[in-house]
């Protein structure tokens, strides 16, 4: 049966996923951007970046970077995970961080209470957006995606949705070794014990300790 996962979702030591102060400018916050420096130099984001095979670091970081392309068939956003416009959509111009060809290469669903015309881009990634809750945003990722799994990105108030409904499946934290003080926190005030989950996995590089946290 399809999955809901989480992977590859940076935490600091004290437990925010994303710094304060989000804009265009720093849009995971201050400070986000040293959550995920354990992934920028693995293999899995040079090639990411059109650096090819020959790029990048091997080793633990980069096995779990892979691990969160492997076996997705669609994906689930956010709407700051998609771009920093608030409230109506003033036009078509914002269509994502990432240029002409975003790295998903499938249909991705982002979360809004604002309609909006699905977006096509280069490399297959089609952007729809979803107005009528987290459920049925799962539900149609799940219908894209056939026998595969749907990912779930984020930000950190989506995930922590998608927990409290027990409809994470798997997720996988990189705990960085970074004090943010402030910002999203990721699981405060979640008993994950109650919603079924339970740490099935965890190992350590020099740049993050991953952690796997499996729903039973």
């Amino acid at each position: 049966m399809p999955k809901l996962r989480v992977h590859c979702f940076g935490v600091s030591l004290d437990g925010f996923g994303a710094g304060p102060e989000q804009s265009l400018e720093n849009p995971l916050g201050i400070g986000g951007l040293d959550l995920h420096q354990w992934f920028f130099p693995t293999q899995v984001f040079q090639e990411m970046h059109g650096a090819g095979e020959s790029g990048g670091s091997t080793g633990v970081d980069n096995d779990f970077a892979r691990r969160g392309f492997d076996g997705i068939g669609a994906w689930i956003l956010g709407r700051n995970m998609f771009g920093p416009v608030r409230g109506e959509w003033p036009d078509d111009e914002w269509k994502g961080w990432w240029g002409e060809e975003p790295p998903y290469h499938a249909q991705v669903f982002v979360l809004t209470h604002h309609p909006r015309e699905s977006i096509e881009m280069k490399g297959g990634t089609v952007f729809h957006f979803v107005t009528d809750g987290i459920h049925a945003a799962l539900e149609r990722a799940k219908e894209a995606a056939g026998d595969l799994d749907v990912r779930l990105c984020g930000g950190v108030a989506t995930i922590r949705q998608y927990l409290e409904s027990g409809l994470v499946d798997e997720m996988h934290v990189a705990v960085s070794p970074v004090i943010l003080g402030s910002g999203e926190s990721l699981l405060g005030g979640l008993d994950l014990l109650k919603l079924g989950y339970r740490c099935t996995g965890h190992v350590a590089s020099s740049a993050a300790t991953h952690f796997v946290i499996t729903r039973e």
